[in-house]
């Protein structure tokens, strides 16, 4: 455990539910863990326990909280979930909290496979039918010329990511035609407790957390996670956007919550110590928007920015990604007044400070 992780307490200790089962983690709440085929080797997911109106009267069931990514294995371990752990009730609602394909990938399943509706923002619901259509500029294609205006010029590396044109549309396959949006601000009722919803913005169009005031939980999605800071980029089919400065926005909106709230993240472990993470976080940032700034004493492109931010090795999965949180912390600088951007001869941009 890293300095860092120290200060925060992991209430579960490294007790995590195995695959095909769950964890009782709060009253009404079950762990469950899925596997994924990236360096992010995981995604937890959460059971509430629940009770709908219908036609018919009252129906008692669970609220899935996101799904896994749409693979075999993923059904399969769902399979298992089904047959023993859900003590022979129906899952009655799929509630998903953004579109990135490990928590949306089988929502479409999943709704099929149960009759059940889908709860989702607006603008997370929005861009996941977007992705998975592969409308024009939303589709892999558009990443390579995108990336190649900062500074993405290896050959080699330009054809790995065009193996990946697809790679929205082969985990998310579907997304359900009608869902029922989740609002900032407002309450979802789920078992007879309300959960708050807050929406946070930088990692994706309109990222949903909850919080439980009777059970003193978060869900946090991927805004608050223990080990690792969330993901911020720029991508192709908003190149002007700042989303640093729009996630550190939206971290704010968790100071209202108690500093012994349960968290509850989508990866890591469960942990308490809310606040002191998110200083965490805003520490880390503007460490790194300091490394930035001084690397650009002379201009700098997105490229010439990895080795700065990214000490380690990245596969193609981790580089577009981390290309693209490169270009946001020169962005977060750009519109801030501290750098300026020139576009060169060879159409790339780099940034210098002013």
């Amino acid at each position: 455990m890293n300095e860092l992780e120290s200060q925060l307490d992991y209430a579960f200790g490294d007790t995590m539910p195995e695959t095909g089962r769950t964890m009782e983690v709060a009253p009404g709440v079950r762990w469950l863990r899925m596997g994924l085929p990236f360096a992010l080797n995981h995604i937890n997911l959460w059971l509430l326990e629940d009770e709908v109106e219908t036609p018919q009267g009252p129906r008692r069931g669970w609220t899935v909280v996101d799904c896994g990514i749409a693979t075999d294995a993923t059904r399969d371990a769902w399979e298992i979930i089904f047959a023993e752990e859900l003590d022979g009730l129906p899952i009655v609602r799929v509630l998903v909290t953004h579109c990135h394909p490990d928590h949306v990938g089988l929502a479409d399943w999943l709704c099929k496979r149960w009759q059940a509706p889908l709860l989702m923002s607006a603008g997370d619901y929005a861009f996941a039918r977007v992705m998975s259509a592969a409308l024009a500029g939303a589709e892999g294609t558009a990443a390579t010329p995108h990336f190649r205006r900062h500074g993405l010029a290896d050959t080699d590396t330009v054809l790995k990511l065009q193996g990946r044109n697809t790679y929205y549309q082969d985990l998310v396959p579907e997304v359900p035609h009608a869902y029922r949006r989740l609002q900032d601000g407002h309450t979802v009722t789920i078992g007879g407790r309300d959960w708050e919803i807050i929406t946070g913005f930088g990692h994706s169009p309109e990222h949903v957390s909850l919080y439980c005031r009777d059970t003193n939980v978060l869900i946090s999605g991927d805004m608050v996670l223990p080990r690792i800071s969330t993901n911020v980029s720029v991508f192709a089919i908003e190149p002007e956007s700042n989303p640093v400065q729009q996630y550190l926005d939206s971290l704010r909106k968790y100071g209202h919550l108690p500093a012994d709230a349960l968290v509850l993240p989508s990866h890591g472990k469960p942990f308490r110590g809310l606040h002191t993470r998110i200083e965490q976080l805003n520490d880390h940032h503007r460490l790194r928007l300091a490394e930035v700034l001084e690397a650009c004493a002379t201009p700098q492109s997105g490229v010439d920015i990895l080795p700065v931010m990214f000490r380690r090795p990245l596969d193609t999965h981790q580089l577009s990604f981390a290309l693209g949180e490169a270009v946001a912390h020169l962005h977060k600088l750009w519109y801030d007044g501290a750098l300026k951007r020139q576009l060169g001869e060879d159409n790339v941009y780099r940034f210098v400070a002013v």
